[in-house]
């Protein structure tokens, strides 16, 4: 008898503190049950400019009067735009995207979107929802491109740009504003840049890998530092851009040439004046390893080097190095062009 009472009390200890092991803790959701989709097995799909991409979206079941809604977050403000909606016999696409995406359908399960000849904006984050009345369930997946990441400015000098003006000068360029993900990755691979610069969602950071007294100080950790959002009108800086891989070749051309002369050099061999994110680009994934100096469509005169060595500017590192924008009359350096397939 004693023993029982003895089991009892011990059991009126424990049991408070059994409940609250075993139950979930108050106000913490619980996990999200996916009934209809298919997680993913990969969050992220990897690709290439030119290239043809598909995100995954699997059922595995086929409620009744369900609707398949692609859309893409705009990183610029958050917002989503629609791409395709689908019932299973029927779709319809929408926006920009509509010419170049359609429904990989390879059983009756499958919802996946297909993205035809990738275009540098496609990068980011997409979400499939499955809309079935009051049981919507959605994943999330990441496009992400290969490519590179490189600071601008224009020919008068440093902080000239406001947030639109950035934008375009990347277009201009063969490239656009580059995401915080792809300036970040640009930063773990050696990208150092004391210079402030525009980003897509109109924040503005600098990426730095050695520390020093003109970007910061000597006693700041490396890394990549952020001004946060600025006014996109009023506010002024460098920009820092992103391309990937071409659909076409740069090539160099020799001679004493000067801006013009540069241009109409190209157009005699059937090609175009190389523009800045061109000539990166073939750097990144050519390998174009060139000692010499030559115009760009934007006057600038540049050099890519792969393959670091003494007489290539001594520098240890490969980049593409700049002479900055000389005179236009200056009869110096050769061209760099671009042949598109």
């Amino acid at each position: 008898m004693h023993r029982l009472l003895l089991l009892g009390s011990l059991w009126l200890l424990v049991a408070p503190l059994a409940s609250s092991i075993f139950q979930r803790p108050t106000g913490s959701p619980a996990p999200p049950h996916l009934q209809y989709l298919l997680e993913p097995l990969h969050a992220a799909v990897h690709t290439q400019r030119g290239a043809t991409a598909t995100l995954p979206c699997v059922l595995r079941a086929l409620p009744r009067n369900y609707r398949v809604k692609w859309s893409k977050v705009e990183p610029a403000n958050y917002r989503e735009s629609i791409i395709i909606i689908t019932n299973g016999l029927y779709h319809k696409n929408y926006g920009p995207l509509s010419p170049r995406v359609r429904l990989r359908h390879s059983h009756r399960y499958d919802a996946s979107l297909t993205i035809t000849d990738v275009a540098l904006e496609d990068e980011g984050r997409y979400r499939c929802q499955l809309v079935n009345g009051l049981e919507d369930e959605s994943v999330s997946l990441t496009l992400h491109l290969e490519g590179v990441v490189f600071p601008y400015q224009p020919s008068n000098g440093r902080y000239k740009f406001n947030y639109h003006e950035a934008k375009r000068a990347c277009e201009q360029q063969d490239s656009r504003l580059a995401t915080y993900q792809q300036l970040y990755k640009a930063w773990t691979e050696g990208l150092d840049w004391c210079n402030a610069g525009w980003i897509l969602d109109g924040t503005v950071h600098y990426p730095i890998i050695n520390s020093r007294e003109p970007c910061g100080g000597r006693l700041l950790l490396p890394g990549v530092r952020t001004y946060g959002a600025r006014d996109k009108q009023k506010d002024r800086f460098d920009a820092f851009c992103f391309t990937s891989a071409l659909q076409g070749s740069v090539y160099f051309i020799r001679g004493h040439l000067n801006f013009k002369e540069a241009g109409q050099a190209c157009r005699n061999h059937g090609a175009a004046i190389a523009k800045v994110g061109q000539l990166y680009s073939a750097w990144k994934f050519s390998q174009l390893d060139r000692c010499d100096g030559g115009w760009l469509a934007d006057g600038s005169v540049r050099y890519p080097i792969t393959t670091p060595r003494e007489r290539c500017g001594g520098l240890p590192d490969p980049g593409v190095r700049s002479f900055g924008f000389p005179s236009k009359e200056l009869r110096t350096y050769g061209t760099y062009c671009f042949a598109g397939k």
